[in-house]
């Protein structure tokens, strides 16, 4: 297995969801999680319990909770019923018959890619969920001065050998989506820390082969792939421009030729989800140290 996902290509959507990765974790070998109706919980009502306290009390909104239990409309919960909890905040919806994941991509203004995880990887089903926009009333009060990260990966710009996003294959009409982006090096030429961060991981992991992942602030996350060796371990903190590492060819590789696979991840309440790295990189590397 690659690093690139096949699939029939009528799923035109794009990006991959992973799920957290916390100071000590592994990340995980399947990169889709199960489909988000098939981990509805159900919640036992007890005396005292209103709504808005059961939402609260799974971090979601009563708007989530009433469109999974539409006999919640009446703002009356009797004690002993039984209610439906979602995983995340969103809503459940029927698909039209003929609908592709990209028509409700865009009829619903949900990022493709996320729908797309959300549902398992799977084909269209005659329902789907779809996660909310706003995971929390605060979201719109924080400012976030961030304008990419301060290093890059390698001590040279280097060139892209595989680019972030998809990419079509006319001899299996099919579609591959890549989640990072392959930087061509030498073997053994030293990788970089792009940012100051914690490492959470520092080990061999599946596809990835030797595998580096550090914890920036923002609640972002950088990953370096294939890699010969690894100078960090986990919990230690690095500054940018540190060296973690060199090239290497390990793991199941896109391309013959040494490089690094590099990611760049944001946090949301689904997990890990991927970005397009070049959107994060300053132009000009930073010298290792």
């Amino acid at each position: 297995m690659s690093l690139l996902r096949w699939f029939p290509i009528f799923a035109t959507i794009i990006g991959l969801v992973f799920p957290a990765i916390g100071s000590k974790a592994n990340p995980p070998e399947n990169d889709c999680p199960p489909p988000a109706l098939s981990r509805l919980e159900k919640h036992k009502v007890v005396a005292g319990e209103t709504l808005e306290s059961i939402a609260n009390q799974y971090n979601l909104f009563p708007e989530t909770l009433i469109g999974f239990n539409p006999s919640l409309k009446a703002g009356i919960i009797a004690v002993g019923s039984e209610i439906l909890i979602p995983p995340f905040n969103g809503i459940r919806i029927d698909v039209p018959a003929g609908s592709s994941w990209q028509d409700l991509a865009e009829a619903y203004g949900v990022r493709s890619d996320i729908l797309f995880e959300v549902n398992g990887c799977q084909q269209l089903s005659q329902q789907v969920f779809l996660p909310g926009v706003n995971w929390s009333r605060q979201d719109t009060q924080t400012v976030d001065s961030y304008t990419g990260f301060a290093g890059y990966p390698l001590p040279f710009e280097a060139p892209i050998g595989l680019s972030y996003g998809w990419r079509s294959d006319a001899s299996s009409e099919s579609r591959q989506f890549h989640s990072g982006i392959d930087l061509l090096a030498e073997m053994g030429t030293v990788v970089l820390s792009v940012d100051a961060g914690t490492v959470a991981f520092a080990s061999t992991q599946g596809i990835y082969g030797r595998l580096v992942v550090i914890n920036h602030q923002g609640g972002r996350q950088s990953r370096y792939a294939h890699l010969q060796n690894m100078s960090v371990t986990v919990g230690q903190q690095v500054q940018t421009g540190d060296i973690i590492g060199t090239v290497g060819v390990t793991g199941s590789r896109d391309l013959e030729q040494p490089h690094l696979h590099f990611e760049v991840r944001y946090n949301s309440p689904l997990g890990w989800v991927a970005q397009d790295p070049q959107l994060h990189l300053q132009s000009k590397p930073t010298a290792g140290r």
